[in-house]
């Protein structure tokens, strides 16, 4: 299964700064800062790649995106 979403905060994060291509370059910043134990709220980044299958798939969006983002 491909991985859509990407959390961060709490210090613990999904990704960081050599992620820059997947999470955007607030999302892969997000994510290091939380990482390194940071004070930063918790969220989540959808990847670059959830962009790309919504027009691939005729602007639907990809299968489990709804599961993972309910996980979040």
């Amino acid at each position: 299964m491909t991985k859509w979403v990407y959390s961060f905060g709490g210090g613990r994060a999904d990704g960081g700064a050599d992620d820059k291509n997947l999470l955007g370059g607030k999302g892969a910043n997000l994510a290091e800062m939380s990482g390194l134990g940071l004070p930063v709220p918790p969220g989540f980044t959808l990847s670059t790649e959830v962009c790309t299958a919504y027009y691939d798939q005729g602007e639907t969006y990809p299968d489990g995106l709804r599961d993972q983002l309910a996980a979040a």
